[in-house]
């Protein structure tokens, strides 16, 4: 199992326990808004307006938040302009780290960022430095409990997905980018509850951590995630089941 992985799992059980649903609807906002920007407010042609979307229905975002976001990325109402800004560093033992940003103000978020990954024993890095290591991929969760294995790897991959795994409970799926949509629509037509969905960076390979280490990156990315500007963190590490749980 990849750090990549068992750390989407650590995120999808922070969001469904998270309190801090103004900063979680904050963020979504902010992609909802840069997605209908960059490519437009029609859903049916925007794939990453579409995602955004879905992600914000997920967490019960009242559709007139929604409509708002996509109005003020066309201009159909006034907005601030974000720009997308991708962070690459180095946390401690060298685990690769990119943390994925919308900021309306590049030198407060990079000196952020920057002061983020010193305090807590890493260091940023220039663009490139890490992102070879990671490939973009689809990536979905089903609970083990919501459905039978040979059912879920039999539509997943009939609809295009590229491997699945069963791992912590949960069957991982794993797609193109281009097929990300077809496979969840697939199972979500075959009455498969899918937990989670998202567009996301998977490693090709991993760094090992225990104990203090461990910890210690753990911290890292969590404030990295904690940061107003930050919409996403990729790490490539590989820690102790123990740690996910008090993750």
């Amino acid at each position: 199992m990849s750090g990549h992985n068992k750390w989407a799992s650590i995120k999808h059980k922070k969001a469904a326990t998270d309190s801090k649903r103004g900063k979680i609807f904050s963020k979504i906002t902010k992609e909802i808004t840069a997605s209908a920007r960059a490519n437009g407010g029609d859903l049916f042609s925007n794939s990453r307006l579409r995602v955004a979307v879905n992600k914000a229905k997920s967490v019960n975002m009242p559709a007139d938040n929604i409509d708002r976001a996509i109005k003020k990325g066309t201009g159909e109402l006034p907005g601030v302009l974000y720009e997308e800004i991708a962070y690459e560093g180095y946390g401690p033992k060298g685990v690769a780290i990119i943390a994925e940003s919308l900021t309306d103000n590049k030198n407060r978020t990079s000196a952020d960022i920057r002061n983020i990954f010193s305090k807590k024993g890493g260091n940023m890095a220039g663009s490139g430095s890490v992102s070879w290591i990671f490939s973009k991929k689809g990536f979905i969760l089903v609970a083990v409990s919501n459905a039978d294995e040979d059912t879920v790897i039999s539509v997943a991959l009939d609809a295009g997905a590229e491997d699945m795994k069963t791992e912590e409970g949960m069957y991982e799926v794993t797609t193109s980018v281009s097929d990300f949509e077809k496979v969840k629509d697939a199972l979500e037509k075959s009455n498969i509850p899918i937990e989670s969905a998202e567009i996301t960076m998977i490693p090709t390979s991993t760094v090992k951590l225990e104990g203090s280490d461990a910890k210690q990156v753990l911290s890292l990315i969590e404030m990295l995630e904690d940061h107003d500007d930050v919409q996403n963190v990729y790490a490539n590490f590989d820690i102790p089941d123990e740690l996910i749980e008090e993750g």
